[in-house]
């Protein structure tokens, strides 16, 4: 099974530009997009009903042309949410939630495509982005209780360790590598949760999924890897790849892909 994720800062400008749909030539099986920045009204036809694929949408209730995140699945969920269950979070269409059946190769599992908060827009923002972190990382706990297989992918907005920037001592104040944020991740992994990026690549360097566009920064890939897969315990042993997409262009960020094997 292949799962690519996105941040298209923006899909109806790839789409216009005819830098989205070339996306499905990699075949993936479940497609998961964020910061698209649209609603589902707003849509044209053939980003609707694209060939093969189901399609789920969420967007930002308060806020026109921001945020939103979107599934497309060759497989039909059994069921689908949107966000965690509390509005304060949910508000911001920043997670689109898939239940899948067990299958002959895959214990019953939970795909959930997340565009996180930034954080960088002053001290109600960074408090609402660790919040927000704290409020996930319970959600996929109890969905691991209840027996799921727990995927989780998207714009995690945070570089982890330093091999994960570019430039990490000049960040090492700013939002996206502070230590709190960085701590979060640690704790996601200690509850049983492993970047399949890592697991396949520990010790790669200039692996990024974001580049600063201002400053043409991907020409020179000084960037970041703020884009993740992350898998519960329960499903690392089916982990056959996981990598960067990065000749891929359309977006401020490039996709990222999981095959999973059969």
């Amino acid at each position: 099974m292949k799962l690519i994720s996105w941040n298209l800062n923006g899909l109806r400008g790839a789409h216009k530009n005819g830098l989205f749909l070339p996306i499905f030539e990699q075949k993936p099986d479940i497609l998961c997009l964020q910061e698209t920045k649209v609603t589902w009204e707003q849509l044209p036809e053939d980003l609707k009903n694209v060939k093969g694929y189901y399609a789920y949408f969420d967007h930002s209730k308060g806020r026109k042309g921001y945020s939103g995140t979107a599934i497309y699945t060759k497989m039909k969920p059994e069921k689908v949410e949107y966000g965690m269950g509390t509005e304060e979070f949910d508000s911001e269409g920043r997670l689109v939630v898939a239940y899948f059946a067990e299958t002959k190769d895959l214990k019953k599992f939970v795909l959930i495509n997340g565009y996180f908060p930034n954080g960088g827009s002053g001290p109600d923002r960074f408090k609402y982005k660790m919040d927000f972190y704290d409020a996930f990382l319970k959600f996929i706990d109890t969905l691991k209780k209840k027996g799921y297989g727990v995927i989780f992918c998207g714009d995690i907005n945070t570089a982890h360790e330093a091999i994960d920037l570019a430039r990490p001592k000049q960040n090492e104040e700013n939002t996206g590598f502070l230590p709190e944020e960085r701590a979060w991740i640690d704790k996601v992994i200690i509850h049983g949760y492993t970047d399949t990026f890592r697991y396949i690549h520990p010790t790669k360097i200039g692996a990024y999924s974001y580049w600063d566009q201002k400053t043409n920064s991907r020409d020179r890939n000084v960037g970041w890897r703020i884009d993740y897969f992350f898998v519960s315990t329960d499903i690392l042993s089916k982990v056959k790849y996981s990598n960067m997409l990065d000749t891929i262009y359309g977006s401020d960020h490039c996709p990222i892909a999981l095959e999973l094997k059969k």
